[in-house]
């Protein structure tokens, strides 16, 4: 897990210096493609990937999520990148077996002052849980610190996705929810591995599914913004197996 980790976090390391304005997504996808096929020897498991009964077969390898989409976003020769787009590429690498799971935002250009604020207080969010995570917390611990935060700053929490336990399967129990009340759900016991992914709203937490089945949006059109790392309860608190080399204060 420690090295699918790594390898899943070098993409997003990787890929930070092609994110400019007239750039497609679906050229970003093939860079991330070759680099994790060709360089660092993985398979990108979201391609050919589904999760439900007649949910047509994820076709990229990659998730690129720009302004108010949510998540799941489908890389494009169509969709072209524009100063001021935020974006969020979602990384998934299964090496020997084992998955690697994270996600970042990136700026297009000179971001907007709204932009920029959800940006910041989502990766507050995601930190704020991940330093909630120890032996004997419970996954609802989490879950209320994000909700809290994020409320604190007028935003709101997409409540239909989750983070999800993550190991030889890409998602497993247990559900990481990013809203709650403290002391609920699950215990948190040594060695489990999970992901924390909030999707947080400018706007109303309110989505939809578009009609390709993967691509989902905020319903009022408002920005959205997402972080996500890959977790793993230790003896004494946390290990964030994604972490960036930019990351130097996480453990």
């Amino acid at each position: 897990m420690r090295i699918a980790g790594r390898l899943a976090a070098s993409v997003l390391e990787m890929i930070g210096e092609h994110i400019r304005p007239g750039v497609t997504t679906e050229e970003l996808n093939r860079r991330c493609h070759d680099y994790i096929v060709d360089d660092i020897d993985c398979v990108p498991a979201p391609l050919n990937y589904s999760n439900m009964p007649g949910q047509p077969p994820f076709p990229k390898s990659i998730c690129t999520s720009v302004n108010h989409v949510v998540c799941h976003g489908i890389p494009s020769d169509r969709k072209r990148l524009r100063n001021g787009d935020m974006l969020n590429i979602d990384v998934t690498v299964i090496k020997d077996g084992w998955h690697g799971d994270t996600s970042k935002m990136y700026f297009v250009g000179k971001p907007g002052v709204l932009a920029e604020r959800l940006v910041r207080v989502t990766q507050e969010c995601l930190y704020k849980g991940i330093e909630a995570v120890r032996p004997g917390a419970h996954l609802g611990d989490i879950g209320a610190v994000i909700q809290r935060h994020a409320e604190a700053h007028r935003f709101s929490v997409v409540r239909e996705f989750c983070g999800h336990g993550i190991g030889r399967t890409f998602h497993d129990a247990p559900q990481v929810l990013h809203y709650g009340r403290p002391g609920s759900g699950e215990v948190l016991v040594q060695g489990m591995t999970f992901t924390i992914e909030p999707m947080i709203n400018a706007g109303r937490r309110d989505v939809r599914l578009l009609p390709d089945a993967w691509t989902v949006v905020t319903k009022d059109h408002k920005l959205s913004a997402q972080w996500e790392h890959t977790i793993v309860v230790t003896s004494t608190g946390s290990e964030v197996l994604t972490r960036r080399a930019e990351e130097s204060t996480l453990h």
